[in-house]
């Protein structure tokens, strides 16, 4: 009987080291998509500066603002 709870209990343990490693792949996998993400936005953002200095430059131009 003994043996057989101890045999259950590495079992339970088994189970639960492989779950927790593949939440840890699935973290890692996760973390590499947000880097991924965050690289791509700031991708964005700086086209989006450099689309504004346009627009800038053409309203100075078409005389649409002032300065």
């Amino acid at each position: 009987m003994a043996e057989e709870n101890a045999n259950l209990v590495l079992e339970y343990l088994r189970r639960s080291d492989t779950r927790l490693q593949n939440m840890q792949d699935d973290l890692h996998d996760i973390k590499g998509r947000m880097t991924s993400v965050e690289e791509q936005l700031v991708r964005v953002n700086r086209r989006l500066d450099r689309m504004e200095e346009r627009v800038e430059k053409i309203e100075k131009r078409l005389d649409l603002v002032e300065g």
